[in-house]
């Protein structure tokens, strides 16, 4: 966290001693009860607002959002956002962090009877699939197009290429998920500088953010057409006066094929079922609509709260023009970013926008 954070500082042209917040995701592999606290002690940064947060997979949107209010309220000049752990070769094993997650479901309904996070997901799946006539062969599109894309990332975990065979070959997690349908457990870490106008360096612009939490469980939920992911959109896309057509680059939650597939619909940037065919026809590729273009969770990897946190960073490097052989032809004006936490439980979109 500390490499991430000092490299994100040094890239806004902040003095360190400028940096008055700190906010940081929570940590299954250091699950500290200060951990901004102790963060900030580390990088010598005395805070005059320290908080550490838990939303899940969509932590890393919620406090750019709150890093957002902050900043606007006059709290804070700067806020350090960070997110950052050592899941895969951790203290901890791999069992004992797929059992940690698996704690989302409901704790008398779900967690029980020995579910896990993919089997969470393959439930919604199988539902999801049979409404709107998707097949296995469809949602692998989905990991093929993020294994295209980090092929680009030199820090990708997985870069070799992948076909829709290979992902229908890969051993079953829990059907109809295999194991190239799922995000692998990584290693890494995410920073991003959130600052008032005219403090560092000049970048995107937050222009609006939103959530929406429908319901924390899985049993819970009474609607797979509303998971929240629309309200949270329709949100930060009105505050900011934009609109889906409007997108030019695009960092959206993947798990797992399944979850990039229903976000894309139920925000709108696809109709129902029609995403992997979608991005199969390049809609999703460089030339079209950028979706992931650092690899998403399914290939660049998943450590956690950065793993979402990836998202933004890879936005804001193509409205940079510095996502190097990634990057689209034209710099996209605008962005859209959206996290999502539990079995698409929580929802944050975050739009940006070119400098004003």
């Amino acid at each position: 966290m500390a490499r991430a954070a000092n490299a994100a500082i040094a890239d806004a042209g902040v003095a360190r001693g400028e940096v008055d917040g700190i906010l940081v995701g929570y940590s299954t592999a250091m699950p500290h009860l200060m951990l901004a606290s102790v963060l900030a002690e580390h990088l010598g940064i005395q805070p005059g607002y320290a908080h550490a947060v838990q939303m899940g997979g969509a932590t890393g949107c919620g406090m750019v959002m709150l890093a957002r209010l902050l900043v606007a309220s006059g709290q804070c000049n700067a806020v350090l956002v960070v997110g950052g752990e050592n899941r895969l070769t951790g203290q901890r094993s791999r069992d004992d962090v797929i059992q940690t997650l698996a704690q989302v479901g409901h704790p008398v309904y779900e967690v029980p009877y020995g579910t896990t996070i993919p089997g969470y997901y393959a439930l919604l799946a199988s539902q999801y699939m049979h409404r709107y006539g998707l097949t296995e062969a469809d949602l692998a599109e989905m990991a093929v197009l993020m294994r295209d894309h980090a092929a680009a990332h030199p820090d990708a975990q997985f870069r070799d290429p992948i076909t829709v065979d290979d992902v229908m070959a890969s051993r079953p997690i829990a059907e109809p998920l295999k194991l190239l349908d799922c995000c692998p457990i990584s290693d890494g870490s995410q920073a991003v500088l959130v600052t008032r106008p005219g403090l560092g360096r000049t970048g995107p612009v937050i222009a609006g953010t939103g959530q929406a939490h429908m319901a924390q469980h899985l049993s819970m939920m009474t609607d797979i057409d509303d998971m929240g992911a629309a309200r949270s959109a329709q949100q930060a896309f009105g505050e900011a006066g934009l609109t889906v057509r409007d997108v030019g680059v695009l960092g959206v939650y993947d798990s797992f094929t399944i979850t990039v597939t229903m976000l894309l619909e139920e925000i709108g940037f696809s109709a129902r079922g029609a995403a992997p065919a979608e991005a199969k026809a390049g809609r999703y590729g460089t030339g079209g609509l950028a979706l992931n273009t650092h690899g998403g969770l399914l290939s660049y990897g998943h450590p956690g709260v950065a793993g979402g946190m990836a998202h933004l960073a890879e936005v804001v490097a193509q409205m940079r023009g510095e996502a190097g052989a990634r990057q689209k032809a034209e710099v996209p004006e605008v962005g859209f970013v959206h996290g999502d936490g539990g079995v698409l439980s929580a929802h944050v979109s975050l739009v940006l926008t070119a400098e004003e």
